[in-house]
């Protein structure tokens, strides 16, 4: 008994370092506590210097979370400078889709792709003193200049507008306003959004904190548990 205590232990041991996650046991039930930093990577490595957050860690974890009878909600924190843009988009687009009580809470920053992790979740909430930026599509490396590059660019900024104003209460005029605003930033095109400007815009539901967070979600588990006792 003790030895598979011990193992357990160091199971979560493990997890809590490599993926910065947690599940905390509870009087609602149990949630899972989530960590998206640093870089979203997709399929390039990014150098062992920068903090990142893998999707194909995350992907097959939230399958898990949605699947497991143990799992009864999901605390997403978010620290990210963005990253790449298909990685997550489909973080986001998995998160959307599960039916357990989830929420966002956006500590530090929640940048560029960070904006679709920040308001795919049920309910999303945001420090006063953390930034969001929205900005256009961009790309490193080498880029064909062709006009169906731009095109390309501009389809994957659609989806991007579409998810965020499908998930949140901003509208796409302004979403895209605040994403080609020139007067903003001194060296480049966007918005910057702090706490309180991020929600009066409709992107994110409430100003609040971690226990404002939490509390949000022991009533969505709450009332997901007693409309699964229902049906």
């Amino acid at each position: 008994m003790k030895n598979k205590q011990s193992d357990q232990m160091e199971q979560e041991r493990e997890q809590l370092v490599e993926l910065g996650s947690d599940v905390t046991k509870c009087r609602s039930g149990n949630i899972y506590t989530l960590t998206i930093i640093g870089q979203v990577e997709g399929h390039q490595v990014l150098p062992e210097t920068c903090k990142t957050t893998k999707y194909e860690h995350i992907l097959p974890l939230l399958a898990g979370i949605e699947e497991s009878d143990d799992i009864d909600g999901l605390l997403l924190l978010l620290n990210t400078v963005g990253g790449d843009i298909e990685a997550g988009l489909a973080i986001a687009e998995m998160i959307s889709g599960m039916k357990k009580p989830t929420v966002s809470l956006v500590l530090g920053g929640g940048h560029s792709i960070g904006i679709p992790l920040a308001v795919c979740t049920k309910k999303s909430f945001i420090t006063p003193t953390a930034s969001m930026t929205v900005h256009p599509v961009r790309m490193t490396g080498l880029v064909v200049g062709a006009p169906q590059t731009y095109r390309y660019f501009h389809r994957i900024q659609e989806q991007i507008a579409d998810f965020v104003t499908a998930n949140s209460k901003i509208s796409k005029a302004d979403f895209e306003h605040y994403m080609m605003a020139t007067g903003e930033m001194a060296t480049d095109v966007g918005t910057i959004l702090y706490g309180k400007e991020a929600v009066a815009s409709g992107l994110i539901d409430k100003l609040g904190g971690l226990s404002d967070a939490l509390a949000a979600l022991h009533r969505m588990i709450g009332k997901y548990k007693k409309d699964s006792q229902k049906q």
